[in-house]
């Protein structure tokens, strides 16, 4: 779908195949040991001289010229569609917004509607196309993810799954899907003349549909989506046998977003309020709580509790991680200004319930995910660390990238609980090209250990040295990091049929890309927390918004792994970057 916007941006490189293979090197440096280091070298010289890289490299060279991005199709593929853990934790980022002083239905609904106001709100700048254009460093950023969060949803495949998108022509869908104590409804949210519904109106609809979904007891048909990706595949292709429920999953699919109203929690104490509303938003809290009041393969499922929770849950394979909260601020800032008028009463159609005839064989699908859900609930370890002693300010004025500044922090903390550096993977937009998505920045670096060692040896001086990091950055945003180029040449290979090159078998290989830290930086005006989960077992997810005074942590992990702990590891993050606020401070003590 090229829109207007795309015209005119840059392709995405290929980079030199010598830069990214000494690059590479210098990745392992501080992972591996020196045998492992010297193995890799000895292959990678290999790869180099044979002819086999240079071979690979011609054939992505060879693509790029004649695709619009090289790479967007096989990294949606690789990261995503082919994926075959669940959705739900594994994959898809929860936001938790600022917490509601509402604890009733009234307050619920008013809140809800208010929210899909905003968003077809939004939806308007996306229709005509008038949405801004967003800039780094001066340059034009892509803006296709924009036209695909909203209209779209996954359909689970047995091998790979698929994305679908249904904002072509005349049959552009007008309505949303609600869903309440696991009873998903199809609302219009247009009038016959092409007009949204006011917030009255769509208030009005909304407690009609609460009204005819009060009973708790029935089955939670959304809790399938949470499942293994080939399990819910093979429940997915015997669901739609039956005409109805392919109807009713159909309207799920088609329709513009979703929205949970979701039943009260119970209580936790403030402090730990955050992290429970984060692992709400990651799984909706267990079988019995709200994890069949989803449908996790729908991109944008926005979640208002009764107790005054919110926030929302997204699928990951169309966008990333900006648009979605580009359009959390658009939404929060309308909400903040719209008043609820009264409306002229105008008759308005019931809220169409979707039916969903249940098999004895469906039935033990659900009983299936829901054991399983569960499983994942008690697994999910999540911390939300409000740092509030500073914010992004306190780098600045030391002319240091607030960024670099927290990618050090977790490096000392890790360093600290662990006394060893891992692979770390901080997310890097691709935006600045035709269709981009994200490559990764790679903290640990030869000097972030350099630095590590030195913060915890009391006989040297230290220095803060982020230029490392930065570095890294520039070069990501750029095209020039290493991670997407190294799986464009492994999926070059496969298309060429050729045996798999011994670089690609290698151990190093392998821990590179065993990412013990997960991390990214999701910057926001709204004061909100977005979280995931880990990307391997033994890691941590680390997902921070520094705002100007604060900063915003939410770290997960598994219960599962005995090495690892949030609430330990977000306590070692916090240390560091206080003593790290400390080591500027004597710096700066001792130049004056």
């Amino acid at each position: 779908m090229p829109h207007a916007q795309t015209k005119g941006l840059p392709k995405l490189p290929v980079p030199p195949l010598r830069q990214t293979c000494e690059r590479y090197l210098a990745t392992l440096e501080p992972i591996v040991s020196k045998e492992e280091l010297e193995h890799t070298r000895q292959l990678v010289q290999e790869f180099l001289k044979g002819g086999v890289g240079e071979r690979l490299q011609k054939g992505l060279e060879r693509r790029a010229r004649k695709t619009d991005n090289w790479l967007s199709e096989w990294w949606v593929q690789s990261a995503y569609l082919d994926c075959r853990m669940p959705v739900a934790v594994y994959t898809s980022p929860g936001v938790v917004l600022p917490r509601m002083h509402f604890e009733d239905r009234q307050g619920q609904m008013r809140f809800a509607a208010k929210l899909i106001a905003g968003v077809l709100d939004f939806k308007k700048l996306i229709d005509s196309e008038n949405l801004p254009v967003e800039y780094l460093s001066g340059k034009p950023l892509c803006m296709d993810q924009y036209y695909k969060i909203l209209c779209s949803c996954r359909i689970p495949g047995p091998k790979r799954d698929t994305v679908v998108h249904y904002t072509h022509g005349k049959m552009a869908p007008t309505h949303i899907t609600v869903v309440h104590n696991f009873q998903f409804f199809v609302l219009d949210v247009y009038n016959s003349d092409g007009t949204p519904l006011t917030v009255d109106q769509i208030y009005m609809q909304l407690e009609k549909v609460l009204n005819s979904s009060l009973q708790a007891n029935k089955e939670p048909i959304g809790i399938l989506t949470s499942q293994h990706r080939n399990t819910w595949g093979k429940a997915y292709s015997n669901l739609i046998k039956d005409k109805t429920n392919k109807e009713s999953v159909r309207a799920i699919q088609k329709s513009i977003f979703t929205v949970c109203l979701d039943a009260p929690m119970p209580r936790v104490s403030d402090e730990l309020y955050l992290s429970r509303v984060a692992a709400q938003m990651l799984h909706g809290g267990g079988a019995r709580w709200n994890s069949g009041n989803r449908w996790f393969d729908k991109t944008l499922q926005f979640i208002v509790g009764e107790d005054g929770t919110c926030g929302l849950v997204y699928e990951h394979a169309p966008a990333e991680g900006p648009p979605i909260v580009f359009l959390i601020d658009y939404v929060v800032k309308y909400m903040r200004n719209i008043e609820m008028l009264r409306s002229p009463m105008v008759p308005l159609a019931m809220p169409q319930k979707l039916r969903f005839s249940i098999t004895s064989e469906i039935k033990r699908d659900i009983e299936k995910a829901k054991q399983n859900m569960n499983i994942m609930v008690h697994d999910l370890d999540v911390k939300v660390l409000m740092f509030s002693h500073f914010g992004k300010n306190l780098p600045k004025q030391h002319s240091l990238s607030p960024d670099a500044f927290v990618q050090m922090a977790l490096q000392l903390a890790y360093f600290r609980m662990y006394n060893i550096c891992c692979s770390t993977y901080e997310s890097a937009s691709l935006r600045m090209f035709k269709y981009g998505r994200t490559d990764a920045i790679r903290s640990t670096t030869v000097d972030s250990l350099g630095f590590v060692q030195a913060m915890q040896d009391p006989t040297k001086q230290v220095k803060m040295n982020l230029e490392c990091c930065i570095i890294n950055v520039e070069s990501a945003i750029h095209g020039q990091a290493i991670d997407r180029h190294l799986l464009g040449l492994r999926m070059q290979s496969i298309v060429d049929l050729t045996s798999m090159p011994g670089i690609f078998m290698d151990t190093s290989y392998a821990v590179a890309h065993h990412f013990n830290l997960s991390t990214s930086q999701v910057g926001s005006k709204t004061d909100c927390v977005m979280c995931f989960g880990p990307m391997v077992p033994d890691g941590y997810g680390v997902c921070y918004n520094p705002m100007d005074e604060h900063i915003n942590i939410a770290i997960t992990a598994f219960n599962s792994c005995e090495e690892t702990n949030a609430a330990s590891f977000a306590q070692a993050v916090e240390d560091a970057l206080l003593d790290m606020r400390a080591l500027l401070e004597d710096t700066a003590r001792t130049r004056q």
